[in-house]
């Protein structure tokens, strides 16, 4: 890899170096937060990155500094050639981890290993099993919580994602909490986010206030720990005295992280985003088919980035009804 010296920059002086790619915009989940109701359009194999596309483009990056690399999807493991990917990913002189379901998880706990992957976060909406299948349309919850045990069994650093919506599974936010005391979990409450087909509305969300006042209210304020932030953080996060993991809170609705953030996404076909929020994509993989540099495009893209949340402002329903972005699953976690 030929060596650059040259960083992808903003405007404002953010310096992005964690990359997410999309593997793939199918899963074996149907969360409705994530996934339409009535599912997404089923297109062409042709229109995604190939396996060795995928790691071309993302070679790229690296040699433009990104030190961290997540896989999303959809539903990662799922990905045909995704034993591939992790091998030829895990060979970069970067951080690699991902973000996944658990429901295939046991299947590639050795190939994980092998390619250096230490943390992995899991998403999990309901400690309930009748409601997690509800959630998720689907009754995987048993095999999801055994995956999540093995993993922290084989010494992965586990995050839990939690999308927290009231009179869904707001009811549920001390459960989380409790499950931190005993267990080495790390435990991430995420405000419902708005995207394309989720029903979202403002009064669905539960913010960081609410979380923090049950918490402080059940554990006493004295019994939290607030801990340091991190660079580049994307929650506020804390610790029950003597517990063995943590929990956090991602306020991307009422308190975004914008000013701080390091992050590039590139979905399944090849696009690049340079917001969660953004309706702006330029297509990475016509440039790369087409032999063309795409670097030049990857600098303009993060030079267009807006300050905070895509340009949209603050967030309300009848800004929400006017947004044009894709499904969740379609973008990438």
């Amino acid at each position: 890899m030929s060596k650059i010296e040259q960083h992808i920059i903003d405007r404002f002086g953010r310096v992005h170096d964690y990359l997410r790619i999309s593997l793939t915009e199918r899963c074996n989940l149907r969360c409705f937060y994530c996934m339409p109701e009535e599912g997404i359009e089923l297109r062409e194999k042709s229109e995604f990155m190939s396996s060795e596309e995928l790691i071309a483009i993302a070679k790229t990056f690296v040699s433009l500094g990104v030190k961290k690399i997540r896989l999303t999807g959809g539903e990662p493991l799922i990905k045909k050639n995704v034993e591939f990917i992790l091998r030829e990913l895990g060979k970069l002189p970067v951080e690699l981890t991902l973000t996944t379901n658990a429901v295939n998880v046991d299947r590639f706990i050795e190939i994980m290993k092998e390619s250096g992957i230490k943390s992995i976060n899991v998403s999990l909406d309901s400690l309930k099993e009748e409601r997690f299948n509800a959630i998720s349309r689907r009754n995987y919850y048993q095999k999801i919580k055994d995956n999540i045990d093995l993993l922290i069994a084989n010494d992965f650093h586990v995050k839990v994602n939690a999308v927290i919506i009231r009179n869904t599974n707001d009811d549920e936010i001390i459960d989380f909490i409790q499950w931190t005391k005993n267990t080495p979990i790390h435990v991430r409450f995420i405000e419902f986010m708005p995207f394309d087909g989720n029903k979202w509305n403002w009064d669905k969300k539960v913010s960081f206030k609410e979380i923090m006042t049950q918490a402080e209210s059940h554990f006493g304020v004295d019994k939290i720990k607030p801990l340091k932030d991190q660079p580049n953080r994307t929650s506020r996060c804390f610790k029950l005295h003597g517990a063995s993991g943590t929990f956090g809170i991602i306020s991307s609705v009422t308190n975004p992280f914008c000013d701080t953030c390091n992050r590039i996404r590139l979905t399944a076909d090849g696009k690049i985003k340079n917001c969660l929020f953004s309706n702006d994509e330029i297509d990475l993989l016509k440039l790369h088919r087409e032999g063309k540099d795409i670097i030049p495009s990857i600098l303009k893209s993060i030079q267009a980035k807006e300050k905070e949340r895509g340009g949209h402002g603050e967030f309300n329903d009848e800004m929400v009804g006017k947004l044009k972005n894709r499904s969740m699953t379609t973008i990438g976690g």
